[in-house]
């Protein structure tokens, strides 16, 4: 029986762009504290389908990554920020070794930005702030530079 070019098999791992452009979808529904489910409503889809997306095991086609782009209010480039290497991207040659995990889209650091965000009191933000350093440096760390 003859395989469809282009589609993937079952036991095969996800593209490493599906994967990071779920990632980055679930990046900024976390960040919005948005549930899967409330998205999946928002777009027609049911949040079963939403977490297949974010794991990068369904491809999201073009027009539902518009839809997505309207309801996280970013632009469609958003999710193909921060992938790596763009010419393999563009070539689509891209590789699961030029894939590097962002930190960015661990759950615990989703929190603690949200969390961050949610203090009003910049006197409190620049403390919390000096003492993520201090902890940093004292664990052995180098905190990354200022922007």
């Amino acid at each position: 029986m003859m395989e469809k070019a282009g589609r993937r098999q079952k036991t095969e791992k996800p593209n490493p762009v599906d994967v990071h452009v779920g990632g980055r979808v679930r990046l900024r529904r976390t960040l919005l504290g948005m549930s899967q489910e409330k998205l999946g409503d928002a777009i027609g889809l049911t949040f079963q389908q939403v977490q297949k997306y974010e794991r990068g095991a369904n491809r999201i086609g073009a027009s539902r990554l518009y839809d997505l782009s309207r309801v996280l209010d970013v632009p469609v480039s958003y999710f193909f920020e921060e992938f790596g290497d763009s010419a393999a991207v563009a070539s689509n040659e891209a590789s699961p070794e030029s894939y590097q995990a962002n930190p960015m889209m661990k759950r615990e650091t989703l929190e603690l930005v949200r969390a961050y965000l949610r203090i009003t009191d910049p006197q409190i933000k620049r403390r919390l702030f000096e003492l993520a350093k201090a902890l940093a440096a004292f664990s052995g760390e180098q905190p990354p530079p200022e922007a």
